[in-house]
């Protein structure tokens, strides 16, 4: 009978503990689902940039601009953060324009990049996450303004918005980050007058003012390039008056720059100033009759030094000493000579360097006094360079042929114009590789070395013609023009 009445109350012990076991079970599945609730409407609340595959949220968190790059008038990012933190964290991401901002876009991922890193990889150099590097612009110093111009605020549509960043690419054009009391902020603004005005977009007038500032800096850099580097192109091109150089030698030539067009008067001629580039250009040759002294070019001083050139004696034939009394052949040629030198392209055809035509031996330098069987001949207004026959002879630099002919003293002869008033003239050559109208590079190989005319052994007579008088090629030679900083 005990016994029967224990198992009884056994089996009444377990259906109570069953039963308390199920009421905690359910509620912890309740607390559980109350929980995640929880956390769902914080989530919901406070969404955070949506991962790949997520479900868009109904209310997105606010978003701020952080920092601000453009790279040129077309390329630029910008970065925006969440403007809460959720976990601890604000997600970033960036956005691009390729169009100088009349469109932005996200950019593509950077590989390996976290969605909720606090700052976009590469930020410290100019790119964010995701955004192509900009390639450096060699000639920034020529665009940029002499200081950024330090925003505080800004106004746009009657409304004054506290500025975050700025930056100006020139005086003129600019783009700034504001800080925006709205949950969408708003996008980089633009000025195109130095601040005065700010758009919220590239207007017709702003995609106006971006296309002209394109058009002055390919104009500027197709003079730019020319110098020795970016410095050297400011300081020349913010001057109003420039020599290159400010002192050269009797024999030698100058370059100058100005800003504006006119003439020089030099030695009893007027010398056009021709556009090119920023500014305006003409070459004046230092001939062997100018006087040493000082000379006023516009608000700049000219100063021509003497030198003293050598003399030599050559013997040669009777035959090829009356080669010179055929005065009615010479003036022939010299009519054909004349009439090719007597126009020139309008700009520099050249963008680099002069070189030597070939690497032979110096027999006679340029400016030498010349005798012929122990008679005056004349200066000799060039450089002989003795080399085996047949050896290739380059373009100096690039041009092109005027002049490609057999004629009386200098025998198979070529000119090069290189533009702006400037010959080139390779003489003597055993052949020639061009012809009249050829456009040459530097380098090309124009002829070969030969003795026709008046020679007495294989060589090249070679020399440059500015305004048809001839110019010292040692100055010429590694350098060009531009970059004459003092006579050799």
């Amino acid at each position: 009978m005990a016994d029967g009445k224990q198992a009884a109350s056994n089996i009444r012990n377990r259906k109570r503990n069953r039963i308390y076991k199920g009421v905690l079970l359910t509620a912890g599945l309740i607390s559980i689902a109350l929980v995640s609730m929880a956390a769902y409407n914080v989530r919901t609340a406070v969404a955070p940039q949506l991962a790949s595959g997520e479900t868009e949220l109904a209310v997105p968190i606010p978003k701020a601009a952080v920092e601000l790059r453009m790279t040129d008038l077309d390329h630029g990012w910008v970065r925006y953060e969440d403007a809460i933190e959720v976990a601890g964290v604000k997600r970033s991401y960036t956005e691009i324009t390729t169009d100088g901002g009349l469109s932005w876009k996200a950019a593509p991922s950077a590989a390996g990049a976290s969605a909720s890193t606090s700052a976009p990889a590469g930020t410290g150099a100019g790119t964010a996450a995701g955004t192509p590097s900009a390639t450096p612009d060699p000639w920034a110093d020529l665009w940029a303004p002499p200081a950024q111009p330090q925003l505080t605020t800004l106004m746009i549509a009657s409304k004054t918005y506290k500025v975050k960043q700025a930056q100006f690419l020139t005086s003129a054009i600019g783009w700034a980050i504001v800080e925006s009391d709205s949950a969408e902020p708003l996008p980089p603004l633009v000025t195109v007058d130095g601040g005065k005005t700010w758009q919220k977009e590239a207007t017709p007038d702003v995609r106006q003012a971006l296309e002209a500032e394109k058009k002055r800096r390919s104009t500027v850099q197709l003079e730019a390039q020319l110098y020795e580097n970016a410095q050297a192109a400011r300081q020349a091109m913010s001057s109003s008056w420039k020599l290159f150089p400010a002192t050269a030698y009797i024999g030698d030539a100058v370059l100058v720059r100005h800003d504006g067009p006119g003439e020089v008067a030099w030695q009893g001629a007027a010398y056009k100033l021709q556009p090119y580039g920023a500014g305006y250009f003409t070459y004046l040759p230092v001939s062997l009759s100018v006087k040493p002294g000082t000379y006023t070019i516009g608000d700049q001083v000219l100063t021509i030094k003497s030198k003293k050139f050598e003399t030599q004696y050559l013997q040669v034939t009777q035959e090829m000493e009356a080669m010179k009394q055929d005065t009615a052949r010479i003036l022939a040629d010299q009519k054909k000579i004349d009439a090719a030198r007597s126009k020139s392209a309008p700009e520099f055809l050249f963008d680099s360097e002069f070189i030597k035509p070939i690497e032979g031996i110096l027999t006679t330098p340029y400016g030498y006094t010349r005798y012929v069987n122990n008679k005056y001949d004349s200066s000799h207004l060039a450089l002989d360079l003795a080399a085996k026959q047949g050896t290739p002879i380059k373009a100096t630099n690039d041009g092109i042929v005027v002049l490609a002919e057999t004629l009386y003293l200098t025998g198979n002869a070529i000119y090069i114009d290189h533009g702006m008033g400037l010959f080139s003239q390779y003489a003597h050559m055993l052949q020639l590789n061009v012809k009249t109208g050829d456009k040459v590079k530097k380098g090309d190989i124009i002829g070969l070395v030969g003795t026709t005319g008046f020679s007495t052994g294989p060589h090249l007579h070679f020399t440059f013609w500015m305004h048809n008088v001839q110019a010292n090629p040692d100055i010429f030679f590694g350098t060009n023009p531009f970059r004459w900083q003092s006579s050799k």
